[in-house]
């Protein structure tokens, strides 16, 4: 059954009242962070809390993962070793992978009897420029996540907010009038790099987090966009995220009936042997219905599935 993660909440391991509260909330996904999170002072403590929060909470429907830290940690050996048997554990999610051979590194380390999948986080210049390799690795990968925060230090953006653009990237032009500028998206380019490498092998696709969780109108329109290019979820860094986030890979009302009426129209003009046809005033064909389908199929997931 497909996993549903359009909300997928980070929660530092070390800290047991934010993982109680996380395993209670309306995220429909949650990884438990060994890595960014956690101080390295606190990074056994972590381990211990992951796997404590794996055994006696109740995570409901949730689809639940560990971030690992990454291939170079000293920390990664007693990580995927104590994490192999924890229970109710779906999937690891790998830092800055870089290669297929990142994957299959971590892929020999684990018993072949495990049922793990792995998540390929991608957010290196080197992570970007490998990704259709990558996604090709196959095996247990089931998903790509972008990390924009990583992925604007590896190459050099001038700016510190996560997921965020520079201010000073934008295009500037001489109009009649005087001056005109117009911001850029910094993510755009890994963000469809990543999902297109996505779909071409099967994978879920998971947008980063917005850093800015205080702002609502910023951090929705992140949500939204993510959404509009065609992931299937993004991460969130604080609970307030969680719904507006939620329903921004929900379709509207307004779609949903949209969908409908063109499935039901589709229908209709192949039973009369009709191809292109209008509805609402557009040409609608074959290419629009398998468009739709999608739309539809994000209409009937309003609430988590078992994993």
């Amino acid at each position: 059954m497909t996993r549903i993660t359009r909300t997928y909440l980070a929660v530092p391991a070390h800290r047991e009242k934010m993982l109680t509260a996380a395993a209670a909330s309306a995220a429909d996904a949650v990884f438990l962070d060994l890595e960014d999170a956690v101080p390295e002072a606190s990074k056994p403590d972590a381990l211990a809390g992951a796997i404590a929060a794996l055994a006696n909470l109740d995570w409901g429907q949730k689809t639940v993962a560990v971030r690992v830290n990454a291939l170079n940690s000293p920390h990664l050996p007693a990580e995927l070793a104590g994490l192999q048997t924890a229970p109710r554990l779906n999937s690891l999610i790998i830092p800055k992978t870089e290669s297929a051979a990142d994957l299959a590194f971590i892929n020999s380390q684990l018993n072949p009897a495990s049922n793990l999948a792995l998540e390929a986080l991608i957010e290196t210049a080197a992570g970007v420029l490998h990704v259709d390799t990558i996604a090709a690795s196959g095996g247990r990968l089931i998903a790509l996540h972008f990390g924009p925060g990583d992925f604007s230090a590896s190459i050099g953006t001038r700016g510190a907010e996560i997921g965020g653009s520079p201010a000073g990237y934008a295009h500037t032009t001489r109009t009649d009038s005087g001056l005109a500028t117009i911001p850029l998206d910094l993510a755009a380019y890994p963000m469809m790099r990543l999902l297109i490498a996505a779909r071409a092998y099967g994978l879920a696709a998971i947008d980063g987090p917005f850093g800015n969780f205080k702002d609502p109108d910023l951090s929705t329109a992140a949500a939204v966009k993510a959404a509009a290019m065609g992931y299937d979820g993004k991460q969130v860094i604080h609970p307030s995220q969680i719904i507006p986030t939620r329903d921004a890979f929900m379709p509207s009302e307004a779609e949903i009936a949209f969908a409908r009426r063109v499935r039901d129209a589709m229908a209709a003009a192949e039973a009369a042997k009709l191809g292109a046809i209008q509805v609402d005033g557009k040409l609608i064909d074959a290419a629009n219905l398998r468009m739709i389908k999608r739309i539809l199929a994000l209409a009937g997931a309003a609430t988590p599935q078992t994993p």
